[in-house]
């Protein structure tokens, strides 16, 4: 049996890693995110399975699940990764406080990085509950801590994003459905901020760490082998929580 995932914000960074992993392991992958299919990403029917759509927006996203519910057989959706996100920058990459962050740039952050996961477990929930899938969140080491480059209203929706994945865990544990997180820290990407380097410093580890490393404990988390794992949040950051 093939299983299936469904994961969002797959062309670079964590996101791409996670496709590599997930299909070496043999599961078909479906992405979706508000840009076309990039034909660079190296990936097996990449452009067949792949879903244009904003998330943040009901209409379009209910297209997306009805695009989804047409593919998808008598086994439903076994998992979904939730790795979308957002982390607006100011002028030369700097963070974002309470007093540079107006009303627009709140409702876009929380509309992306906490509102778009909910709803897409509830609108999923049939296909999940059909195959005793399982939801893994992507959140960040700044929801538990202030961090030198993420603003704070994407401190605070991985926070919240945290809060979900219990409440959800909680509501969905009787439907066969289990839902973690993964809280990464300074993982290296295309994007890193400058300075980013410095923090090794910090790290017990004394590196970055590499975005496979993020999608091997997402796979995990999805498998057979975390079968009574739910409500939890993995640390992936190399010991910069302690």
């Amino acid at each position: 049996m093939t299983r299936t995932l469904l994961l969002t914000g797959a062309s670079r960074g964590i996101g791409h890693a996670t496709v590599k992993v997930f299909q070496a392991a043999g599961w078909r992958v479906l992405t979706v995110s508000r840009s076309a299919f990039d034909p660079r990403c190296p990936w097996h029917a990449g452009a067949s399975d792949h879903f244009q759509a904003d998330l943040a927006d009901p209409v379009s996203r209910g297209q997306m699940v009805a695009g989804l519910r047409a593919i998808l057989g008598a086994e439903g959706l076994h998992a979904i990764v939730n790795n979308a996100g957002i982390s607006p920058k100011g002028p030369d990459g700097a963070r974002l406080g309470v007093s540079q962050s107006d009303d627009a740039l709140w409702q876009q952050v929380l509309a992306v990085n906490l509102f778009g996961p909910a709803a897409l477990m509830r609108d999923l929930l049939p296909e999940l509950e059909r195959a005793r899938g399982s939801v893994v969140n992507v959140g960040s080491i700044a929801g538990s801590r202030v961090h030198p480059f993420a603003g704070t209203a994407y401190a605070c929706s991985k926070a919240a994003l945290q809060a979900l994945t219990r409440e959800a865990s909680a509501e969905l544990g009787a439907r066969g459905i289990r839902v973690n997180m993964v809280t990464p820290g300074e993982i290296e990407t295309e994007i890193l901020s400058p300075g980013t380097e410095e923090m090794t410093k910090l790290i017990p580890l004394q590196r970055l760490g590499q975005p496979d490393e993020v999608a091997r404990v997402v796979l995990f988390l999805c498998s057979e082998g975390a079968s009574y794992v739910s409500g939890t949040s993995v640390a992936v950051n190399g010991g910069q929580h302690v």
